[in-house]
Order: C-alpha cells, then sequence, then structure tokens
C-alpha cells in the first residue's frame, strides 16, 4: 500500500472535514509550542510539545475504525497501570487486581466485534460479580469491602468508561461508515472545556464549588466554560455528526458538565491518595489519568446519547 493508498483509505479522508478539523488540531499545537518560546515559558512548551505527541498519536489510533480498539485499549492498561502504583493494597488484592489486566483485552474485544450487548455489561455485571469471588478465594476478610469496591471502581475508570470512545470510532454514520465525527466532537469538547473552565475561572473569580475537594473550581469558571462548550459545540457537532445546532449546543453544555464530574472525582480520588498528579509520564500534564479524567464521565454519556437517538 502506497502513500496515497494509506491517505484515501483513512477515516479522516472519508469524513467531511475530517482533514480539516485535524489540521487545526495540530495547528494549535504549534502555535503553543511558538508562544512558548516567544514568551520564553518553558511550561507552555512542554504542554504544547505533548499536545502535539498526543494528537499524532490519536490521530494514527483513529485513522481507521479498526485501528481505535488499540489505541483505547493501550490507553486503558496505561491508565490501569497507574491506577494500581497509586494504591494502598494488601497482599490479597494482587490476584483480583491481576484480572483487570485479561479484562482489557475482552472488553476491547467485544469493541471490535461490534457486540453491544457483551461490551455493555461485561464489566459492570460480569467483572464486579468476579472480583469479590476472586478476593474471597484469597482468604482474607479484613478490609474486603474496601477492596472489592476500589479495585470494582478502578475498572469502571480505567477500562468501561474509555472504551466507550473505541466503540464510538465503531457506530456507522450515514454516507460516512464510521463514527470518527463522534469521536473527534466528543474529544475536542471534553479538552476544550477543561480549558474554558479554566480560563473564566482565572478571569472572574469568585465563589469555589467544592473547595475542600478542587479549591480551583469557580461558579464563573463552570458557568462560563458550559456556555463557551455550548456555543462551539453548536457549529462543530453538526459539522461532524448528524446533531442540529440546537441539539449540539445542549450536547456542548452536557459535557460541560459531565466533564467538571468527571475532573472533581479524580481529585477527590488523588486528595483519598495524597496526590497531587496521578503520574509524570506525561510532561506538563501529569499521568495519564490527569488527561482522562473528564473523559471518563463524558464518553460514556455522550455514547448513549448518540446510540439512542441515531443508533
Amino acid at each position: 500500500m502506497n502513500l496515497h493508498q494509506w491517505i484515501a483509505g483513512s477515516s479522516y479522508n472519508t469524513l467531511p472535514h475530517g482533514f480539516l478539523v485535524l489540521g487545526l488540531m495540530i495547528g494549535g499545537a504549534v502555535v503553543g509550542m511558538l508562544a512558548g518560546l516567544m514568551l520564553k515559558s518553558n511550561e507552555v512548551l512542554i504542554r504544547s510539545r505533548t499536545w502535539l505527541l498526543i494528537i499524532a498519536l490519536f490521530s494514527l489510533g483513529t485513522w481507521r475504525p479498526g485501528f481505535a480498539p488499540w489505541l483505547f485499549g493501550f490507553i486503558s492498561f496505561l491508565a490501569l497501570r497507574e491506577f494500581i502504583t497509586l494504591l494502598e493494597t494488601r497482599p490479597a488484592d494482587r490476584g483480583a487486581l491481576f484480572w483487570l489486566f485479561p479484562a482489557i483485552i475482552i472488553q476491547y474485544f467485544w469493541v471490535g466485534m461490534q457486540w453491544y450487548g457483551m461490551f455493555i455489561i461485561f464489566i459492570p455485571v460480569w467483572l464486579f460479580l468476579f472480583i469479590p469471588l476472586r478476593l474471597v478465594i484469597a482468604e482474607e476478610t479484613e478490609g474486603f469491602i474496601r477492596s472489592a469496591g476500589v479495585i470494582n471502581w478502578v475498572a469502571m475508570m480505567t477500562i468501561f468508561s474509555l472504551s466507550h470512545v473505541a466503540y464510538l470510532m465503531q457506530l456507522p454514520v450515514v454516507d460516512v461508515g464510521h463514527g470518527l465525527g463522534y469521536v473527534l466532537s466528543l474529544v475536542i469538547m471534553t479538552a476544550l472545556n477543561d480549558v474554558f473552565q479554566f480560563i473564566w475561572g482565572k478571569l472572574l473569580g469568585g465563589p469555589k464549588i467544592i473547595p475542600k475537594v478542587s479549591p480551583g473550581k469557580t461558579w464563573s469558571g463552570f458557568l462560563g466554560g458550559m456556555g463557551t462548550s455550548a456555543l462551539l459545540a453548536a457549529f462543530l457537532l453538526p459539522l461532524l455528526t448528524p446533531y442540529s445546532h440546537l441539539a449540539g449546543a445542549g450536547v456542548g453544555a452536557l459535557l460541560a458538565c459531565c466533564g467538571f464530574i468527571g475532573d472533581v472525582v479524580e481529585s477527590a480520588v488523588k486528595r483519598d491518595i495524597g496526590v497531587k498528579d496521578s503520574g509524570t509520564s506525561l510532561p506538563g500534564h501529569g499521568g495519564i489519568l490527569d488527561r482522562v479524567d473528564s473523559l471518563t464521565y463524558t464518553a460514556p454519556v455522550f455514547f448513549h446519547l448518540t446510540w439512542y437517538l441515531f443508533h
């Protein structure tokens, strides 16, 4: 296969405006790097350079629908491994934690097969029932309830929630044949909402929402980010998906709320563990969990709304 065939066969080529959106994403990261150089801000430069790497890996993993389970399965693996390194676990928990790694392969296998029935119940039913059994076999009852709850919640965040992004890629849109437009809309809106809420919060300040969990979250940032996200989504979603302008605005506001929840839930997790960042694997951003925290809530909500409305 030559370069022309590789490009012609990509999901970005068959999606109207696909390469335009990808180009804007790359351009935004490059502008950030240039701004970092001009302002002599090492932090901005490092963050933008990491964004460029993330975009490159994301574009490769979404180049064709069949690539998405591999990309997001790998992200789930990294997120799971990172989460486990943060936890204080009992020796009896190790056997149960081990089974989360094969669960990644199985969950994304359902995604690749597009077997919705098994995809939707494997983690929250079968795995949730299996984990307590595996803990019982270890014959350590002290801390049993906490371990069962923590391990199942880790599976929800790092495997089940993120697998919805890969399944979105498999949803066939009329005249396109895949769901790249859904994935681009979800990821862009989730990422930009974090930026919008940060900017509005810094500009306006004001009362904090839950200062003991996330001191930087203000009502002005939350509402300003929601409004800006709704406005952007009203134009972006009709460009890439079957959503209308009005529905796009509603989805933008909904994703802003869900992204906020994912962010503060992850903040609560880190405060409970006693760390500021979940890791250092993404220079300028922290760890994998720091980057996908909002997505753990926006992805399932957007997926099931889209499934209900269009599929």
